[in-house]
């Protein structure tokens, strides 16, 4: 510990000693435990902040005190600060004079990136130490999941910065830039942390919630009297006007039945009360939500009934978005989306299903044991299992006929890559070479390789924007690595395989998504896995657990 400790302060960036602060106290941070641990206790072995911090005050060394004052500004608890800032009023250890002064960080200015469809929005918050030196903390929050904080991260970046780097590598006319207040966003950030907090399990990403102590500290220092995030007000009679704009339009010819008019309703219904509540924006998530969960769990109807969903919603998303002005391309995605989900809407609603709280608890884990081994022997859930094997693998056909046969070493293809940007896709095909061939194996190696040719091919203007080659090659081996199970299987974090290429802050899944959209596979990470649908992508112990899957739910399903 105190060897890390020694090479963080010894970094030229203040960062790499913040965020190692901030992971030690996020990992014992409460919120992490079980809802039923919290209630109960903490089992004996579960160390708390408090007693961490002891062994840092019987340790009468520099590093020992550097880690002190880290504790006195981001503890999770007055008396826990208290205590820290005591210990080093006795001590006079020599310390980097911006971490001596530490509590004079100053808040410079706030920002907030929104996308036009309204998913979420990225927090940025400006903060400078007192040598100058300044660095940014985004913290993006997610509207459909109920306005929770669902990644963030620091980065050793001014905002006007971070915007010129975030708007070279998104290139994305939809989503906007503009300040926020600082109070605002002490209201916006404090808000979504306390939503998260309560969700079981609880998010994680590569750097969240290990940043969580560092954001919760530079919100204690933003001014009180801020606005968080107000949800569009939709009553009564604007649904009800709005629903005679949809079927007064070309729009609401084909969908005007009593049933339809039902299910517009039952949308509608979710629309306002679940995600942005903005029933006129509609993104591929959004559909993603009210197909595959929503509806299956919510609406106890025949089956006929609720199969008017993708039709009622198709025509609806036309209507709204064009009342929006979105951009087409952006309601195409969301109608593909529409289509993508469909045959695993319609298998949902024809089997025999949990719905209402049942499901809920079912899906959570939160049922007793004997109840949840039989939601997880029902037919029902065997064939919705198969189902989602199928779009893993690319179809029934594929999955039925599934071996594990190892991926063969891939030669790199250089065919339709267009030559100005060999040099950039050189550079991220070796990177991502070395860490298959250090970290991992052949069959990841040719997988990544496929990624990066579908990526040059489908759209070469990834690799002609300005960005990193290592963040390139750290997010086509993190897709791949999600793709098959890595980091849940094989015993490998997300941090390590960050840390190798270098990257301290930050995550990679937006870019990695930038890269899924140029290769031709669509968004296709955001409620559920990722199931690509591509065979040349999984390797060989990922099919085996799939094989080994199926042929159980396969025997399940045929059990009378």
């Amino acid at each position: 510990m105190l060897t890390m400790i020694r090479r963080s302060l010894s970094d030229r960036d203040p960062l790499e000693f913040l965020l190692l602060a901030s992971s030690l106290l996020a990992a014992l941070d409460p919120r992490r435990r079980d809802p039923l641990e919290r209630i109960q206790g903490a089992p004996a072995e579960q160390l708390s902040a408090s007693e961490f911090c002891d062994t840092f005050i019987h340790t009468n060394l520099p590093e020992a005190s550097a880690m002190l004052v880290a504790f006195a500004q981001m503890g999770d608890d007055e008396l826990l600060r208290a205590r820290a800032q005591r210990e080093l009023a006795r001590r006079s250890h020599a310390l980097p004079a911006w971490l001596r002064h530490l509590d004079n960080v100053r808040v410079s200015r706030a920002s907030i990136m929104s996308h036009v469809l309204g998913d979420g929005d990225n927090v940025v918050v400006e903060v400078t130490l007192t040598s100058g030196q300044p660095f940014s903390l985004v913290i993006y929050i997610d509207h459909n999941m109920g306005t929770v904080v669902k990644d963030g991260f620091a980065v050793p970046l001014s905002i006007d910065e971070l915007s010129f780097e975030m708007t070279a590598r998104m290139d994305d006319p939809d989503t906007v830039m503009s300040d926020l207040s600082v109070a605002d966003a002490r209201q916006h950030i404090a808000e979504a942390i306390d939503a998260g907090a309560m969700i079981y399990p609880p998010l994680e990403t590569d750097s969240w919630p290990s940043c969580r102590p560092l954001t919760e500290w530079i919100v204690r220092l933003l001014p009180l009297g801020g606005t968080g995030y107000v949800r569009p007000q939709w009553d009564d009679r604007a649904i009800a006007s709005l629903t005679r704009q949809f079927f007064a339009s070309p729009y609401g010819a084909d969908v005007a039945s009593a049933e339809h008019r039902d299910m517009l309703d039952s949308i509608l219904w979710f629309a306002r009360d679940y995600g942005p509540g903005d029933p006129l924006r509609w993104s591929s998530v959004a559909v993603e939500i009210l197909l595959v969960d929503w509806i299956p769990r919510k609406i106890i109807a025949p089956v006929d009934y609720l199969a008017l969903a993708p039709q009622v919603l198709r025509a609806f998303v036309r209507f709204a978005h064009a009342q929006r002005g979105i951009r087409q391309s952006l309601t195409t995605e969301t109608l593909e989306a529409i289509d993508r989900y469909e045959p695993m809407f319609s298998r949902l609603i024809d089997l025999p299903r949990l719905t209402g709280p049942a499901a809920v608890l079912g899906a959570s884990g939160l049922l007793d044991g004997d109840d949840f081994e039989a939601i997880l022997s029902h037919p029902s859930y065997a064939q919705w299992a198969l189902g989602w094997m199928s779009d893993a693998v690319g179809g029934t056909d594929a999955l039925y006929s599934l071996d594990e046969a190892p991926l063969e070493d891939r030669e790199f293809s250089w065919f339709d890559i267009p030559d100005d940007i060999h040099d950039k896709v050189a550079e991220v095909l070796n990177l991502c070479d070395q860490f298959c061939d250090e970290r991992l194996d052949v069959e990841y190696r040719s997988a990544c390789r496929l990624l990066l040719e579908q990526v040059a091919v489908g759209d070469p203007q990834v690799f002609r924007r300005k960005a990193r080659t290592d963040t390139a090659a750290a997010a086509i081996c993190w897709t791949v690595g999600k793709v098959n199970d890595l980091f849940t299987s094989n015993g490998m974090y997300v941090k390590d395989m960050m840390q190798y290429f270098g990257i301290v802050q930050g995550s990679v899944s937006q870019r990695a998504e930038t890269m899924l959209r140029a290769a031709g596979y669509g968004t296709r990470s955001g409620f559920m896995n990722f199931d690509l649908g591509n065979l040349d992508l999984l390797v060989s112990s990922r099919r085996r657990r799939i094989i080994d899957l199926r042929d159980r739910m396969l025997e399940l399903d045929s059990t009378p």
